[in-house]
């Protein structure tokens, strides 16, 4: 047999971020020279440096650089890359990418054009695997349908009803519809956001699983016709379809339902002469979890494939690899050993209904002992161009509350300064009962209660406090003043003390030790200042924004709170997060009502709509298309002015005339 790195001995990675550094990883291990691309914002990312050779390939937007067909392929090209690992996401799944690199004499690590083609429509592909008789979920394509046709075949159907784009995946666009009234919303915005991210907006309604568990099955096809399953990982904890712990092997799934499950998997991957790795998804009721049905096929790499590896011990980019050069599966009996358990930290602020978020890593420290596969490092800066999924935080351990507590144990030990992020949600979450005990449903996550930050610790005030700037206030004041020491003439020093704000506008105190005590007290690794002056700070597990009040600020906030109880509701609305306007819901001047939808914005592939604060007349100041920064003002919402009360005592002196 030919050695991997005679047939590949050049692989271009068309791809960025966490998997662009996993794939590089092995590449590396392979003895393969690896060649990766980048955008305009990714010009100093770290798989740019990580790899042998790097491409510019097209400024920040996707769309003109990731998903630039051509670009890639001259990158290729020009390196002498005799193949293209797509990663996930971009064009992993996209046929005319593959046909691209089968013109180009390129090979595309991935499946073949049938699995690309029959798979990446979700109706053909429910209609295609259910010919090999696997088990699909019930429901009817929209295809061609009209408004009207759609509302009444989702009658015939039964309600709830599952909106999905058939295009794509990720959860984009998916809506769910509980009764007639709700279809026309739901309809446009799948259709909107399938438009966007797919550029085709047909859509699939299917019956939506009353308590549903994600389950999904691993494959590994070669070009010998051989199929194989590597066991199933448990995706269910998820929020807006996008699933955020993933776990190998689900906790409900016994040996014989796996034996199933994995023949299932096989025969939709084979239906389709699959080569390559691939995941067949499956949803599965919890009251009855030996019952499933087939979701979907992805012809790609998964995010989650992490747990895969840990209770498998195969790499499975290794495997894309060595399928792709014409070898034959050769991995004999597998075995699962123990658990895994991955984590999504994302880029966003939880206590702010989850909201993307963008900054300066001041400083990146993942935790020992665990894998931990990250996008950035300290100095990265996370933008609004791409997902805001930023690393992974994956433990294995010899049974499920083993690998649960060693994860949590991770999460608690990775320090992440200078942009908000999920980690603290995320411990939230591995500690609720339902999921220690497995007791588990795709709607879990949305059922909890509005999370918040965790109050600073002590131990996090005291570090702030002994790195905060001093008061640009004093900038006329001596070098004694400026110093902060808490030197008294004829005293012991003492304690300065120091007002924050945290993250959701509450004020707390600290006290600033004798600068003798400073550094101990800052922990240098664990404290830093970003370029607005915020502190952030990693104490006790958690991560903490505060931000340095003057005295001057600290009235200010103080004579605010006092009156905000009285004032009525704020009339601007303003943009959560930098993005795109990608829809106007309500005409300027109309007239709205408290809760309506005004318009959405679009950000790190998500859309997001602003609502009306109270009644009023609207005055827009945006358009579609527009791109809007953080805290920008889109539109107000003019309340109407209450006439004036006319009292029995103010008409008597009115109508009262003199004697």
């Amino acid at each position: 047999m030919t050695p991997l790195t005679e047939v590949f001995d050049t692989v271009l990675v068309a791809n960025r971020g966490e998997i662009a550094r996993r794939v590089i990883r092995t590449l590396r291990r392979l003895g393969i020279r690896s060649v990766a691309v980048y955008s305009d914002a990714d010009a100093d990312a770290p798989h740019t440096r990580e790899a042998d050779v790097a491409v510019r390939i097209g400024p920040a937007a996707a769309a003109q650089s990731y998903l630039d067909i051509d670009a890639i392929i001259a990158a290729a090209r020009a390196t002498g890359a005799r193949a293209i690992h797509p990663g996930y996401g971009f064009l992993s799944e996209n046929p005319a990418f593959g046909a691209a690199c089968a013109a180009a004499g390129i090979v595309f690590v991935g499946p073949g054009a049938q699995a690309l083609e029959v798979m990446a429509d979700k109706i053909r592909a429910r209609d295609h695997v259910a010919a090999s008789g696997v088990p699909i979920v019930p429901g009817f394509s929209a295809a061609g349908m009209t408004d009207a046709e759609i509302t009444a075949a989702a009658v015939a159907a039964g309600f709830p009803l599952l909106i999905k784009p058939s295009a794509g995946g990720g959860g984009k666009g998916m809506q769910e519809v509980h009764d007639a009234a709700q279809i026309p919303d739901a309809v446009a915005t799948a259709r909107r956001v399938a438009k966007a991210a797919f550029g085709d907006d047909t859509l699939l309604f299917e019956r939506l699983i009353r308590t549903p568990r994600h389950i999904e099955v691993q494959v590994l096809g070669d070009t010998h016709g051989h199929v194989m399953h590597l066991g199933e990982r448990e995706c269910t904890l998820q929020r807006r379809h996008q699933k955020v712990i993933e776990e190998a092997p689900s906790p409900i799934i016994d040996a014989v339902t796996r034996a199933r499950l994995g023949e299932a998997a096989c025969a939709a991957a084979a239906s389709v002469a699959y080569t390559g790795a691939g995941t067949v998804e499956f949803i599965v009721s919890a009251d009855a979890p030996d019952e499933f049905f087939f979701m979907e096929m992805n012809t790609r790499l998964q995010v989650e494939h992490p747990v895969t590896e840990l209770v498998t011990g195969i790499d499975l980019v290794e495997q894309q690899l060595r399928i792709a050069a014409g070898e034959p599966l050769a991995l004999g009996e597998v075995v699962l050993d123990g658990h895994a358990i991955e984590a999504r930290v994302y880029a966003e602020a939880p206590s702010r209904g989850f909201l993307p978020a963008t900054g300066d890593v001041l400083r990146w420290q993942p935790a020992p002992g665990v894998r931990t596969d990250a996008a950035v490092e300290s100095g990265s800066v996370v933008t609004a161009d791409y997902d805001p999924m930023i690393a992974k935080v994956i433990a294995h351990g010899d049974d499920r509350a083993t690998a649960l507590a060693a994860l949590d144990a991770a999460l608690a030990d990775t320090v992440l300064l200078g942009v908000d992020s999920n980690i603290a949600f995320l411990r939230t979450l591995l500690a609720d009962p339902a999921v220690i005990e497995g007791r588990m449903d795709t709607g879990l996550i949305d059922r909890m209660p509005p999370f918040e930050d965790p109050v600073p610790a002590d131990a996090a005030l005291a570090a702030a406090a002994a790195v905060v700037p001093a008061a640009a206030e004093r900038g006329h004041a001596s070098p004694l003043w400026l110093a902060g020491s808490g030197w008294r003439m004829g005293e012991e020093p003492v304690p300065a003390r120091v007002w924050f704000a945290t993250s959701d506008g509450a004020i707390m105190v600290a006290e600033r030790a004798p600068r003798a005590e400073m550094t101990i007290a800052a922990q240098a690794d664990r404290a830093a200042v970003g370029p607005d002056g915020q502190i952030w700070v990693h104490a006790d597990g958690v991560n903490t924004a505060l931000t340095p009040l003057s005295r001057r600020q600290l009235l200010a906030r103080r004579l605010a709170e006092r009156e905000r109880a009285d004032a009525a509701s704020d009339p601007d609305l303003r943009a959560p997060m930098p993005g795109a306007v990608v829809a106007v819901h309500v005409a300027d001047g109309a007239r709205v009502a408290a809760g309506d939808k005004i318009l959405s914005i679009e950000a790190m592939k998500m859309e997001h709509p602003l609502t009306a604060p109270h009644d009023g007349v609207l005055a827009l100041s945006t358009a579609v298309g527009d791109q809007v920064r953080r805290d920008q003002v889109l539109a107000r919402v003019i309340a109407d002015t209450p006439a004036p009360e006319t009292t029995d005592a103010a008409a008597s002196v009115t109508t009262d005339s003199p004697e």
